[in-house]
């Protein structure tokens, strides 16, 4: 049977904040609303589960977080972000991932002409590391996904879905991240696939005390490898607590659904 993250491990509350976000508002071409009032955190060594339905400003919250809204011209026009006790908003993607944040988009996004390997040492193109470095990182990586190992030499765009998730996410680590924004990674795949991810998720989490933040509308999985969850609806967070309490609720999935204010 497989164990939640939240069951085994407990984050020290009282550890200062990684990712500190608080109260933002994001505003679409000038005018259009798409994230409310949304504050939340993120501590060192957590998994934080960001739940709800379509557009309830998950992928926003996640792109304000990691300075990808200029792609989308929007903008953050309220609120703050800090990343280890400094402002961050409005910081370019590019320095937000030197500082130790990198944003595993929804939809994967690999270059699908290069192969695995490739792929995988784009992710360490910002460090210039040695070559004895990144071979060294390279096989760190292979460690946490097999499959990929046995893929390297073929086109990421031949790959399975689950396997370009993988991708995805390992190109992200060799960033040398501290938080990692991955934004629906169940997209699309089959429930064993979802599981296999998410257990390589608390593993890294555990053996290296990398922090995620994790998008998702998977409300069972993401909370049984979480520490804690927000919910959002509507812009706004609806909902939060610990993992177990959050999964403990009858009626999260109304206030998921958005049917439902959070009393």
């Amino acid at each position: 049977m497989t164990i939640g993250l939240h069951a085994e491990q407990h984050v020290d509350r009282d550890f200062a904040r990684l990712l500190d976000v608080q109260s933002i508002e994001v505003i679409y071409d000038g005018a259009i609303l798409a994230v409310a009032d949304v504050s939340l955190s993120v501590a060192a060594g957590e998994v934080v589960a960001l739940l709800g339905s379509n557009g309830a400003g998950k992928s926003t919250t996640l792109k304000a977080i990691s300075g990808l809204l200029v792609a989308d011209r929007a903008m953050v026009a309220r609120g703050d972000i800090h990343f280890r006790g400094e402002s961050v908003t409005g910081v370019a993607p590019n320095l937000l991932t030197t500082r130790g944040i990198v944003h595993v988009l929804e939809g994967r996004h690999v270059f699908g002409h290069l192969t695995v390997e490739e792929n995988l040492r784009t992710g360490a193109f910002l460090r210039r590391p040695s070559r004895r470095q990144i071979e060294r990182d390279l096989d760190e990586i292979y460690t946490y996904f097999p499959r990929l190992k046995t893929k390297r030499k073929i086109q990421a765009g031949l790959a399975s879905g689950g396997e370009q998730q993988m991708l995805a996410i390992g190109r992200a680590l060799l960033t040398r991240p501290d938080l990692i924004l991955l934004d629906e990674p169940s997209m699309g795949l089959a429930p064993i696939i979802v599981e296999e991810i998410f257990e390589i998720v608390t593993a890294l989490n555990r053996s290296k005390g990398t922090s995620f933040l994790i998008a998702e509308q998977n409300i069972a999985v993401s909370l049984r490898h979480a520490h804690r969850g927000y919910v959002l609806d509507g812009g706004r967070v609806a909902l939060e607590g610990s993992a177990d309490d959050l999964l403990a609720r009858k009626d999260l999935r109304e206030i998921y659904l958005g049917k439902l204010a959070a009393s």
